[in-house]
């Protein structure tokens, strides 16, 4: 039954869906690091935040002096610089009902400009050129225009994220984020995993949302920017 998966793989799920059902859009450095491919998701991971060799392989992974993303409670050893740090809100969806739409249309490669631009002007996190391509994308349209979105970023084993919901200002508060996110879930459900959900902690009106669909509140992460060391530990710039 997909409600009694472990929830480990969402300790460090980015680690866990690069290493599973992810590994198509992966890229590795040793045994310790690995990210998403940068078109698709801005995401890296170490498989031990306490490992520094972990460490060490993601710096090389990245090159030096550059920024990457990271998700859960990491301390960074000396060297790495602190870009941009986010507190966040990662919700468990095991009481979530999903339920198919006649309204949601899948969205595709062909979509992207159309589901940029409503990205760009609602601000839900990064959507960028292959993310589309992650998972299933569900959007409403009005008038032939892209109103409302979303769909499934990172996939850790048996579980799904959902990513992506927002919905244009001049239809808000019609519940159409509501029918998309049900509808989202009832495919993650299909294939017997189960929906979660990153947010930012200040995003409280998408977060009460949430939890009115019965998403609880599993942990509080952070997402934090980070830009690697100068110089690889132990090398030169460029080795």
């Amino acid at each position: 039954m997909s409600d009694e998966k472990p929830a480990a793989a969402l300790d460090n799920p980015v680690w866990a869906a690069l290493t599973g059902p992810h590994r198509a859009f992966a890229e590795y450095s040793g045994s310790g690091a690995a990210r998403y491919l940068p078109a698709a998701n801005p995401f890296a991971a170490v498989s031990d935040p306490a490992d520094p060799a972990a460490w060490a392989d993601l710096a090389a992974l990245v090159g030096p002096g550059r920024e990457v993303w990271l998700t859960g409670l990491p301390t960074p050893p000396a060297g790495w610089e602190t870009v941009r740090c986010i507190p966040g809100v990662q919700l468990d969806g095991r009481a979530v009902r999903g339920e198919a739409s006649a309204e949601a249309v899948r969205l595709g490669p062909d979509d992207v400009a159309e589901m940029t631009a409503l990205v760009e002007l609602t601000e839900p996190g990064p959507f960028l050129p292959r993310t589309v391509e992650l998972g299933t994308y569900l959007g409403i349209r009005r008038e032939g225009r892209l109103v409302a979105m979303a769909g499934e970023r990172m996939r850790p084993p048996g579980w799904t994220e959902i990513s992506a919901v927002c919905t244009h200002p001049d239809h808000r508060g019609q519940g159409l984020a509501a029918v998309l996110v049900r509808a989202v879930a009832a495919g993650i459900r299909a294939r017997g995993d189960v929906p979660f959900l990153h947010a930012a902690a200040d995003n409280t009106n998408a977060i009460r949302l949430y939890e009115s669909m019965g998403f609880t509140l599993r942990r509080e992460p952070v997402f934090i920017g980070l830009r690697t060391p100068a110089a690889p530990p132990g090398g030169r710039d460029g080795v």
